[in-house]
């Protein structure tokens, strides 16, 4: 099932689609089974909350805002340089263990939400990545059980400030400016996606021009492999998120520079999971002397 969610009038909903419209129910209804945060940790419940919500009236999309799937994940784990057409182009040598870096919550927004270029900085930049959320606790768990520990998936787009990204060793500024990480709009939950999501196809395009583009199979370490090795070191809970790695043709190594700017609209699709649209907007600024 694919569930999404989203705000009318301030009220908040939970929806699956089906054919290509939204069935849901608002937290008011008192049927309203919970939100993603609530359930990811129950298979059986958040199976039922679909049979729920898939059972209810169709809803209209007018006047939808879209919120991220998960709000309150323990964990937002982000791998780089997980395909190596793209360490190459970032001109790394391919590591042999992923690398590993943080995204917090304050740089998150939804689908459809505007995606803000700093003013400190022109050199935001897109990056198109599938996102494995996971449903159960995991810790030291094997590679040939790891998936059995994902839920499902969503897509992201991390947004990174490549000036700051590498103004140190550790790329953790760079990767979380305010409003720069876009997630959603919808998760996917794993039985309806082939294994591992292999063999789906990532796309990012920025103004419709097509700037990214490969299979999910090209990942240097797969999700399997990045559920099982990251699970040596912590636990990983329900509603945790790993997001996976973007391929080659980044805004960064083209020549020259491809930076999103305001007025651009970026677009993350991922085959069986659905498109992430986001449009670029310059951050608001104030004089020094405003009161």
């Amino acid at each position: 099932m694919k569930f999404v969610r989203f705000e009318r009038d301030g009220i908040a909903y939970m929806a699956v689609e089906k054919d290509g419209a939204l069935h849901g129910l608002p937290v008011t209804d008192k049927a309203f089974p919970g939100t993603l945060d609530d359930l990811i940790g129950d298979a059986a419940a958040l199976e039922a909350a679909g049979n729920t919500l898939e059972a209810a009236p169709a809803l209209s999309g007018e006047g939808i805002q879209y919120l991220s799937p998960f709000e309150r994940s323990s964990k937002i784990l982000c791998v780089g340089l997980n395909y190596s057409d793209h360490t190459e182009e970032s001109g790394y040598d391919q590591p042999d263990y992923p690398t590993i870096f943080a995204r917090f919550a304050s740089g998150v927004i939804a689908h459809e939400d505007p995606i803000i270029r700093p003013a400190i900085s022109e050199t935001l930049d897109y990056e198109g990545e599938l996102v494995a959320v996971i449903g159960k606790p995991a810790f030291k768990v094997t590679e040939n059980a790891a998936l059995d520990y994902v839920a499902g998936y969503s897509i992201f787009n991390d947004g990174s400030v490549r000036e700051f990204q590498h103004v140190t060793p550790q790329w953790t500024i760079g990767k979380n400016f305010d409003n720069t990480g876009a997630f959603g709009p919808g998760f996917v939950t794993a039985g309806d996606l082939p294994k591992g999501a292999l063999g789906l196809t990532l796309e990012t395009r920025l103004n419709g021009e097509i700037v990214q583009s490969a299979k999910i199979d090209q990942m240097v370490f797969s999700v399997a492999k990045l559920v099982s090795i990251l699970s040596q070191s912590m636990t990983l809970v329900p509603g945790d998120l790993i997001v996976t790695g973007t391929p080659s043709g980044i805004g960064a190594a083209r020549k020259p520079p491809l930076w999103m700017k305001a007025g651009d609209v970026c677009e993350v699709e991922i085959e069986g999971i659905g498109v992430l649209r986001n449009r670029i907007e310059d951050e608001a600024t104030e004089s020094a002397d405003a009161a």
